[in-house]
């Protein structure tokens, strides 16, 4: 349902919000149209698509900023909000429902709170949250003293300035989000042949705890994994490595071709060197990670503390069955706290970790009738 308009430009009604570190503009599910395949149309007019600046749009010409939410009331026992998120890139017209994003998920239940889903209640107001992608339930909680959303705070996480009210999140299932299980080849640890013009082998784990990701020592692959997010975007000989690797183990873990996917990530892991658990770079996945993904993160935290994986006599883990992993990325940490079952401590019963978001700016964005329609 839109407003009113006077032009042959359809007003869609938005809000423009920062989850974590990404950005990117939430609607309600019943103001876009019910078609996929045109809600998808406008959703790449929307935020510019394809288009390197997305000068005509919202987006902010980074993938990280070329993101979309799509909100509800759920008809789901149990679960308050439906979300499904959507990643654009800046030069392609493609719209990517498959994976999660953790980052945008912070945004869902003060979207939520400001467009009037659910009351706000006294205190903290939680929600417990699905995510359409995927399938993952998870329980948001964010800060509402004398019932109103507080968005100023002492919370700070790498890679946004400043400080916000802190956003709990404590992910209910996690494991095979995309692949069919946390480990799909059924090993922590596999020895891949990459075919090509320059063919090699390379240890990797496949692993998949909100994420689908494949893990290797950047040591491997020639470099540090402590370089600078533009020289390791400008080594065109590593990322090609790095796609010829993603080519290979995308039938591994169970997701076939992925040359058009998004996922699987790709990480680089080296031994912390600020006082963390493991040093990170990411590929999301042709281009370097500022910083890391939340569910990547807890995909990473989860490598750490098994046996075998790619991180073993990388990582520095703390000890017991609650444990809290420090992912070193390139702009700073990012804390993730793993609860393990007492009966089985490789396997991960919780991930718990902590966001921040906030509205930028709420209004209508501008699309063709001519994209609406359909034409």
């Amino acid at each position: 349902m839109t407003t009113a308009h006077h032009s042959d430009l359809v007003p869609v009604p938005c809000i423009l919000m920062r989850g974590g570190t990404s950005r990117g503009p939430f609607f309600l599910d019943a103001e876009l149209p019910a078609d996929p395949v045109l809600r998808d149309r406008v959703l790449l007019a929307a935020l510019g698509s394809p288009d390197k600046r997305q000068i005509d749009g919202l987006g902010g010409a980074h993938p990280l900023t070329s993101k979309v939410g799509i909100v509800r009331r759920s008809e789901t026992p149990g679960v308050d909000l439906d979300f499904l998120f959507a990643q654009l890139q800046p030069d392609q017209d493609t719209v990517d429902t498959s994976p999660n994003c953790g980052n945008m998920l912070a945004a869902v239940l003060p979207f939520a709170l400001e467009r009037g889903l659910l009351p706000v209640r006294q205190g903290t107001t939680t929600a417990r949250v699905l995510t359409l992608n995927t399938g993952m339930q998870c329980d948001v909680t964010v800060q509402t003293p004398d019932g109103r959303l507080r968005y100023t705070g002492d919370a700070r996480i790498d890679g946004v300035p400043g400080t916000a009210a802190p956003i709990t999140i404590d992910f209910l299932d996690t494991a095979g989000s995309v692949c069919p299980a946390l480990l799909p080849s059924g090993r922590a640890l596999d020895r891949i042949d990459v075919a090509g013009p320059a063919p090699f082998a390379i240890d990797a784990t496949l692993i998949d705890n909100g994420m689908p990701m494949v893990l290797v020592r950047a040591a491997d692959l020639g470099v540090t994994g402590y370089e600078g997010v533009a020289e390791l975007n400008a080594n065109d000989n590593l990322k090609a490595k790095l796609e010829a690797l993603r080519l290979a183990a995308g039938p591994l873990m169970g997701l076939g071709d992925v040359a058009a996917k998004s996922y699987p990530k790709m990480c680089l892991v080296a031994a912390p060197r600020a006082g963390g658990s493991v040093a990170t770079r990411c590929f999301i996945p042709h281009v370097c990670h500022e910083a890391i993904g939340v569910l990547a993160a807890v995909t990473v935290a989860t490598a750490c503390v098994l046996e075998g994986s790619v991180t073993r006599g990388i990582a520095s883990v703390p000890a017991g069955l609650v444990k809290t992993v420090s992912v070193e990325h390139p702009t700073g940490e990012f804390s993730v706290e793993l609860g393990l079952d007492k009966d089985n401590p490789q396997q991960v019963n919780r991930a718990a970790l902590l966001r921040t978001a906030r509205p930028i700016m709420r209004g209508e964005v501008l699309v063709s009738e001519e994209i609406w329609r359909g034409n």
